[in-house]
Parts: structure tokens; C-alpha cells; sequence
């Protein structure tokens, strides 16, 4: 499938009720309505605050994917892809009929909705789902693992997103997406399964080199049995890990949301058109280990050492808000920003006037009389 198409069918068919970082149930349940008919829509099971969980099932083909989004509330770009993609598969274009007649999709949109109302990492128990693959003590974890039971998958997308703190590798290059074929043994052990994981992230990444080079990562492989991705692997079901990351400036995800679109009718294109064996598997080395080399802004050239600035994400009346905080303060010449504010050799204070510290959070700095914000 073309860049040229797959960016044109994002562009027609965004989602446009879901926008930003805040994404919880109250705002894509409307949207089931118009899926009605066409997807099978169920709902599998209940959250710990007893909040609704659904599959959104789709295609008629003996090749079965099992997609879910946001087992972290906050990761929430994977789930507004899911939706620009959803949008397409209901009008049946014919760019994607073959994936349809060839394919079965299973989607569970937020498998974690309380953490997605509190705009959090973990679910009500203060649980993260994501190391509760083998204990199964939350009702999510349940529901996720009885939907991977009967609906019996050939490949799973655990869809994610990742903190601005990534590098593509040891160079000045933020991970807009990152992937993973995660391993399913100790040893990290190159296996038949992981090879079709990693031929088909290859391909992938093949088609986002063409828009954002040297900007896709592979994030770490350490193995985990507790970890959904591993725990599925370890089953022989081909798992591949999706992150959405940071590309500059965007803070609302927006434009890592349409490189998670595109990653995904790509990745299906492939599956529903190809037998994947795994034995396309090694351009997956190619692309760089994950780093963590980002701040959000560094203030360098100060008179004494480097400011690093990192922003919490906040939950603040109903919307998302970036707060920053001095994090380091320390030589950071072997770090990168996604802002830097040069400081001409001039200290750096407070607003008030007072010392910087590591661990205050603070709007604006003043340097030689001149007020700079931090602010995103």
C-alpha cells in the first residue's frame, strides 16, 4: 500500500471527536453507534469501577489479529488511531477489501477504562495491567486474557505509547513510533514466532522511512513473563509491541496518531496479502535500540551547569496539562531537548529570583532580566 493513499485515507476519514490526550470511555462509546450492523460490537466485561469493556470485531477471514489499546489510561494515541482506522474499514474502500475478505479483526479499544478516566497508568487497584499477565488478579487483565482464549489469534498488536524521554538510537533524533517483537524466552532467543513479528514491524518501518527517517526505534526486548507482549509470545502467537512516541511539537500526539494509522493498514495490508513466515525478519535489526537521551528542554550555556526540564502530565479540570519541572541539573552534553533556551553564559533563576532545584516545578525562568516560559 502507498504512503501517498494510506495518508489520503487518514486525512478522510480522522476521527474527528477524538482529538488531544484526554480519551476515556465517555468519548468513544458514541461512536459505536455507527458501527452498528456492520461490526460485531460486545461488551466482554467490566473494569473494577464496573465501567464497560468492548470488542469491536470486523472482517471474514481465516487470518485473526487481536488488537487492544490503552492497558495504560494515558497512552492514549493508539486508541484515536484505532478509531481513523475503524472509520475506513466501515466504508469498505477498495484499498481495503482484500484485508477484509483475507482477515479478522478483534479490537479491544480501552481495555482499561478507569486508568483512561483518571488519566492513569494503572487501573483502580493501582495495578499496571501490563505485569499482571500470569497472576490475572484484575477483572481487565481477565477480560484480555478470556478474549485472547476464544478468539484465537495469529498475531497480536498490544498498541502503546511512550514518554518524550526516547531516542532513535544514540542520535539527535526523537522515537516517533517505536516497536517490538518481544521475546518469549530468557535468552532472548530469535525464535520462529518472533521472526514473523519482526518481518512485519520491518515492513512497517520500511513505509514510515519515507516520512519520518531515522525517527522509528525498537524498544527494549528484556525479557518479562508478567508482561502481556511476552507472556502472548511465549504462546507462539506472534506479538508486535506499537509505541506511539513524540515527534516535534506534538505534544497532543496528533501527528504519531497518523503514523500509528499508517503502521497499522500497513501492517494488516501485508498480513492480508502475503503468507508471513518470518523469513524476511533481519532488516528488523536494522533499526536502532530506543535510547533515553530527550528532555523536553535543556537550558544550556549557563554560567554554571545545564537545566534539564521534564513535563508531568497532569489531569486538570477535565483536560490534560504539562507541567514543568527542573529535573537535572548537571552537565547534559550527551543529551538532547526538544527545546533548548540558550542562557548566553548568564545564571538562571526563579521568577522570584530565587535558586533553581532539582524537583521544583516552575513556569518561568529569568535570565539577564529577560523572563522565558517552560511552559509546552
Amino acid at each position: 500500500m502507498q504512503v501517498k493513499t494510506i495518508k489520503s485515507l487518514f486525512r478522510s476519514h480522522k476521527e474527528s471527536a477524538l482529538f488531544g490526550r484526554y480519551i476515556h470511555g465517555e468519548n468513544i462509546e458514541p461512536l459505536f453507534e455507527k458501527f452498528t450492523g456492520k461490526f460485531q460490537i460486545n461488551q466482554v466485561g467490566k473494569s473494577v469501577n464496573g465501567l464497560p469493556i468492548h470488542t469491536i470485531t470486523f472482517g471474514s477471514g481465516d487470518k485473526k489479529i487481536l488488537m487492544w489499546s490503552q492497558m495504560h489510561g494515558n497512552e492514549s494515541t493508539t486508541t484515536k488511531a484505532v478509531f481513523d482506522m475503524l472509520n475506513v474499514f466501515l466504508e469498505e474502500n477498495n484499498e481495503i477489501k482484500h484485508v477484509l475478505k483475507h482477515c479478522k479483526i478483534c479490537i479491544i479499544p480501552m481495555l482499561n477504562p478507569d486508568g483512561a478516566k483518571l488519566y492513569t497508568r494503572l487501573n483502580a487497584n493501582k495495578v499496571d495491567l501490563n505485569r499482571d499477565a500470569q497472576e490475572l488478579s484484575q477483572p481487565e487483565s481477565v477480560v484480555l486474557h478470556s478474549v485472547f482464549e476464544d478468539f484465537k489469534p495469529d498475531f497480536c498488536f498490544n498498541l502503546h505509547g511512550q514518554r518524550t524521554i526516547f531516542s532513535a538510537g544514540s542520535v539527535n533524533k526523537s522515537a516517533a513510533v517505536s516497536f517490538l517483537a518481544p521475546a518469549q524466552d530468557e535468552d532472548t532467543t530469535v525464535t520462529p514466532t518472533r521472526k514473523i513479528a519482526m518481518e512485519v514491524i520491518s515492513v512497517m518501518n520500511e513505509s514510515l522511512q519515507e516520512q519520518i527517517p531515522d525517527q522509528v526505534g525498537v524498544y527494549d526486548d528484556s525479557f518479562n513473563i508478567n508482561c502481556v507482549g511476552d507472556s502472548f509470545q511465549a504462546l507462539n502467537v506472534p506479538t508486535l509491541l506499537f509505541e506511539a512516541g513524540h515527534f516535534a511539537g506534538d505534544y497532543n500526539r496528533e501527528r504519531t496518531r497518523e503514523f500509528i494509522f499508517q503502521s497499522l493498514l500497513v501492517s494488516l495490508d501485508y498480513i492480508a496479502s502475503n503468507n508471513v513466515d518470518g523469513d524476511n525478519y533481519k532488516s528488523y535489526f536494522k533499526i536502532p535500540q530506543n535510547e533515553k537521551l530527550f528532555f523536553d528542554i535543556i537550558i544550556r550555556n549557563t554560567k554554571e551547569q545545564d537545566i534539564a526540564v521534564q513535563y508531568s502530565e497532569r489531569l486538570i479540570e477535565g483536560s490534560i496539562a504539562f507541567v514543568p519541572e527542573i529535573v537535572k541539573i548537571s552537565d547534559l552534553s550527551d543529551f538532547f531537548a526538544h527545546r533548548v533556551i540558550d542562557a548566553n553564559g548568564y545564571e538562571v533563576f526563579k521568577e522570584d529570583g530565587s535558586v533553581l532545584k532539582a524537583g521544583s516545578e516552575i513556569d518561568f525562568v529569568m535570565i539577564n532580566n529577560e523572563k522565558f516560559s517552560l511552559k509546552s
